[in-house]
């Protein structure tokens, strides 16, 4: 037996040993019920912003910078000054914990992601991540080609995906079973024309497809795409097979929460085409991940911050003074309002959620055209290791045909020989119903429902963990990430929202219309940029 790079290091066998839903919920039933919980974004608090009536500020702070939101764009700017000796500012959040969508959770068995789970290896265009990527140690160097080596521990473990199909699992998500001479001649075409984008660049030297994508080409021919969608593209090209056709819907429902009827083709592209990374000590195509996921990396940027950290703070007007900007916030816990008169301020929440927080007649902080899909999470705690004919447990897990996307195991990445128990986290994109109708029946099932739900489509495919479900906690995510839908990556609205407007800036994974978390990081580290040049601070890094 050939021990994988992960197993040697830790000297052993690691953790790699380890379609609709309405009437089909009253066929199942497990054993007894499992405890948990509904979890999620405080809405009802996030509520008060558009009800007012919110007590007048009862003291008076002063800071340099304040930054509005503690997801990944706003832990990046404020990491960001302080890396740069700019210390007098706050990080106000609404939730009891910083992250955004790359929240996590923790309980005896694991830590487990509660949103973002994974970072594909970096692009080269991607030079603000790989700069926070060498200070957390992620990665440890570069080799004589210049190719960085990352962290062993937290390269993905083996194996990394499987699908489910016929009753057994095969290896990698790309259907295999049942594809005929005729598909798999669709299937060579369409992944050699990926293939073939990745480093292909436009008349103006810039890759077609880049993450950030604002650092991608900007030749019309190819922007064009935007103004149709995936599947008129896919149709275009002669690309019918319905195995292909899944998996592109699924990689669309994936990174976009939307179906690629809905997604921009030039989206639908950019997900293939623009992960080219490399790296020393990986194949292309590997992710680097933890068990909480993204939370691990939320976690550093937090870590030096915490002291200016304000959590429970709900945001409720941002106004421009002139010479400075005032910032009121609520407390949830003493429900008192606070005012911060600061130099310049940061804010990092979604655009909704920044329109109407703005008190000013002449920024425009329009939310036409952006639209955010809704989402939920499950964590379901296991007594018993899944198991199963075929491909072995993987890092991601995916029933062809599902609704679902599938589950992630937490205790993927923890080295130990062979863990008795884990954490499944098991992603649902609700795209579908139109987002608001999902968005409202979402908000309105309760925890019973959103565990049939999970469960039902888990034990269909595990029948020998029904009496092992220890617990199930649900996250509903109301507006979990933007949708690059027809028209917008390359249209007038994000064109407009990309418009910085000192003394307020703004940074947020929705003014690239894609929500991955290289697009939000970015974002932090520009507008930390900004301020710094704002303020007349020398941009520089420092222990």
């Amino acid at each position: 037996m050939k021990l994988t790079r992960r197993e040697f290091i830790i000297g052993g066998a690691a953790s790699m040993c380890v379609a609709g839903l309405g009437a089909a919920l009253d066929r199942f039933a497990p054993q007894k019920p499992a405890p948990g919980s509904i979890r999620g974004a405080n809405s009802a608090t996030g509520h008060k912003l558009r009800g007012g009536g919110l007590p007048a500020p009862s003291k008076v702070l002063r800071k340099e910078v304040v930054i509005v939101g503690g997801g990944i764009a706003g832990l990046a700017a404020g990491y960001r000054l302080h890396k740069s000796g700019c210390r007098d500012f706050q990080l106000l959040e609404l939730e009891h914990m910083v992250g955004g969508n790359s929240a996590s959770g923790r309980n005896e068995v694991s830590a487990y992601p509660w949103g973002a789970h994974y970072v594909p290896l970096l692009t080269e265009e991607a030079t603000e991540v790989r700069q926070l990527f060498e200070e957390l140690g992620v990665i440890t160097g570069y080799d004589d080609a210049g190719r960085p080596l990352y962290n062993d521990y937290y390269l993905c473990a083996d194996p990394h995906e499987r699908l489910y199909r016929y009753g057994r699992w095969q290896d990698g998500l790309i259907p295999a079973l049942g594809v005929g001479a005729e598909e798999e001649a669709q299937y060579k075409r369409f992944f050699d024309f990926m293939e073939s984008l990745k480093n292909r660049k436009g008349s103006d030297g810039k890759r077609l497809f880049a993450i950030p994508v604002d650092k991608s080409s900007q030749d019309e021919e190819w922007l064009k795409l935007d103004e149709i969608t995936m599947a008129e593209w896919m149709a275009r090209e002669g690309y019918d097979s319905p195995h292909l056709c899944w998996y592109v819907n699924y990689c669309c429902r994936d990174d976009y929460g939307a179906t690629m009827a809905e997604t921009s083709a030039w989206a639908g592209l950019h997900y293939f085409a623009s992960r080219n990374g490399t790296a020393s000590n990986a194949e292309p195509g590997d992710v680097i991940t933890w068990p909480e996921g993204n939370g691990w990396i939320a976690s550093k940027l937090a870590e030096p911050l915490e002291s200016r950290i304000t959590t429970g703070a709900l945001v409720h007007a941002v106004t421009d003074q002139g010479d400075h900007v005032t910032v009121d916030y609520w407390d949830q816990a003493t429900h008192r309002s606070t005012r911060i008169i600061a130099r310049t301020v940061v804010v990092a929440t979604p655009r909704f959620v920044a329109s109407r927080l703005m008190q000013s007649e002449t920024r425009d902080f329009s939310t036409d055209g952006f639209s955010w899909s809704p989402w939920a999470v499950a964590n379901v705690t296991l007594s018993k290791l899944p198991s199963g004919k075929g491909a072995p447990l993987s890092w991601d897990n995916v029933v062809y045909g599902s609704p679902l996307l599938g589950f992630v195991v937490a205790t993927h990445q923890i080295p130990q020989m062979r863990p008795l128990k884990t954490v499944l986290t098991c992603y649902w994109p609700l795209s579908h119903l139109d987002p608001a109708d999902a968005r409202k029946e979402a908000l309105r099932r309760s925890h019973a429902e959103w565990r049939q739900i999970f469960l039902k489509e888990l034990l269909k495919v595990h029948p020998e963990l029904d009496g092992h479900v220890e617990q199930v906690d649900v996250w509903v995510w109301g507006h979990a990430m933007i949708r690059p839908t027809r028209g917008f990556l390359w249209g007038d609205a994000r064109k407009q929202a990309l418009r910085q407007q000192p003394p307020i800036f703004t940074a947020h994974s929705d003014l690239s219309g894609i929500s991955i978390f290289e697009e939000a990081c970015t974002h932090g580290v520009r507008a930390a940029g900004q301020v710094l040049a704002y303020l007349g601070i020398p941009s520089r890094s420092q222990a």
